[in-house]
């Protein structure tokens, strides 16, 4: 029994480190001579699942590695321009598919309500800061701080969802609530992402 367990213990962890380096592979696509350093990252259960929540946490690898490699551009470059409109996107596109997806059956759950909101709350702020960034100089000193500060607030979100925010969904969903709610997701996410579009406009105090 215990070489069994070993042996399924192996094999998701296997899986886990397959799903992180398929999502982390998308990120490099877009500019391939950058590294995507994202090391080590929170723990979740949901990494390579074959539901919603696996499907999430793809794109939140793939979002991490995004963030850290615009970290690594310079100036008004045609890399930081690129990745980070592919970024801006990606944070649309998956937010909305999300709502649409996943939120929008856990807010009618008084068990899950609060938990639906604050993620949507969240969406908000980061859509904001993002719009706020694009209608900055990329070249200015102060781009990067503020782009830092969108990347924690956004590493804080997806780690609560991970962690928390997730898993207590997951107690009031069945498996094909959670196999339909990919199926969603996925179509949803291509929608939205091929509509969506970088809005510039300051919105945040200096």
């Amino acid at each position: 029994m215990a070489t069994l367990n070993t042996a399924n213990s192996t094999k998701k962890t296997m899986s886990e480190r397959s799903a992180k380096a398929a999502a982390v592979a998308k990120a490099k696509a877009v500019a391939p001579d950058l590294e995507a350093r994202i090391g080590s990252t929170p723990k979740t259960k949901f990494r390579g699942n074959p539901d919603v929540f696996g499907r999430l946490v793809e794109d939140h690898d793939r979002h991490r590695a995004l963030l850290s490699m615009i970290e690594q551009t310079e100036g008004k470059s045609r890399d930081r321009e690129v990745l980070f409109n592919e970024l801006t996107k990606e944070l649309k596109a998956h937010a909305a598919a999300e709502e649409q997806a996943l939120w929008s059956s856990v807010l009618r759950n008084p068990a899950t309500t609060d938990d639906a909101r604050h993620a949507i709350s969240e969406h908000k702020e980061i859509d904001e800061m993002l719009a706020d960034l694009a209608a900055r100089d990329m070249s200015s000193s102060g781009w990067l701080k503020r782009f830092a500060g969108l990347k924690d607030e956004y590493l804080h979100h997806i780690r609560e969802e991970e962690q928390e925010q997730f898993v207590a969904a997951e107690k009031h969903l069945t498996p094909s609530d959670l196999r339909y709610m990919r199926g969603v997701f996925n179509r949803r996410k291509k929608e939205e992402k091929a509509a969506a579009k970088v809005e510039k406009k300051i919105k945040l105090k200096d």
